[in-house]
């Protein structure tokens, strides 16, 4: 039996538009210093949407940092994997890895933040090649890339906000009254060995003392890493571990955090 061209249409039109979720290196420059990340958006439709730099963990832009940003990215952002190293500096182990945290470092924090800067500038960029608002960027990261964007956080820029996975809490340069306008969630292991409660307290004096908007989350149990799933392996007795449920909560809690910066959909 023929089906009248009304419910034909009507079928076509329920027909859900499947995400496409696209990747593509992106290349900026801090002087003569090359720096390669990945941008990462679905391309489903060219609605503008926020942006967020997403700064992996110390192992630096890998395929896990990319299919975690296009999980994060869904259809309700456009995610730049910030490169924090240098263009083909790629840590092969996490002696290689630990080296090139430490050579940022190296000053006190000063390359750190201007290259979290930098990567920042690099993604508002890419308003115009991709669905991106550039006038509504967030910044998240992941252990060394949790400590990232705190330290963007504390240069005095104005974001929506920036979420850090256990990440490291000390500030690696003095305020010197700089106030923090960007809102901060921190998502932390409450037995994280790498955190301990005096930095929490120092950390805690600094927001406040920044006037800053914060929050700090303690996952009962959990330790450094606990986000990441491929660390899911690692020895019990190890400090970098994945924990399922502190993972779920903490991920709930970063898109909750960006919904309400952002005022988009969750």
């Amino acid at each position: 039996m023929r089906r009248p061209v009304a419910v034909l249409l009507l079928a076509l039109c329920a027909t859900p538009a499947f995400a496409a979720i696209k990747s593509r290196p992106v290349e900026w420059k801090i002087g003569e210093e090359v720096f390669s990340g990945v941008l990462v958006y679905d391309d489903v439709n060219a609605i503008k949407r926020p942006g967020l730099v997403l700064v992996p963990n110390w192992m630096g832009v890998t395929d896990n940092a990319i299919e975690r940003a296009g999980e994060i990215a869904g259809d309700d952002y456009v995610v730049l994997v910030a490169d924090m190293y240098g263009k083909g500096v790629r840590p092969k182990n996490k002696d290689e890895a630990k080296a090139a945290v430490g050579k940022i470092y190296a000053d006190g924090g000063v390359t750190l933040r201007k290259r979290a800067t930098a990567a920042l500038a690099a993604l508002k960029a890419q308003d115009k090649t991709a669905p991106l608002d550039a006038a509504r960027i967030g910044a998240l990261g992941f252990c060394f890339g949790g400590s990232s964007v705190l330290e963007l956080a504390r240069t005095g820029v104005n974001l929506a906000g920036v979420a850090s996975f256990h990440g490291g809490l000390k500030a690696h340069l003095p305020g010197n009254g700089v106030k923090i306008n960007t809102p901060v969630l921190v998502l932390n292991g409450a037995a994280d060995k790498s955190v301990p409660n005096e930095d929490i307290v120092a950390f805690e004096r600094e927001m406040d003392e920044g006037g800053a908007d914060w929050q700090l989350v303690n996952y009962s149990g959990a330790r450094h890493c606990f986000a990441e799933s491929e660390n899911a392996g690692n020895p019990p007795e190890d400090n970098c571990r994945y924990d399922a449920r502190a993972a779920k909560r903490s991920f709930a809690a970063m898109r909750a955090f960006f919904v309400e910066r952002f005022g988009v959909r969750e």
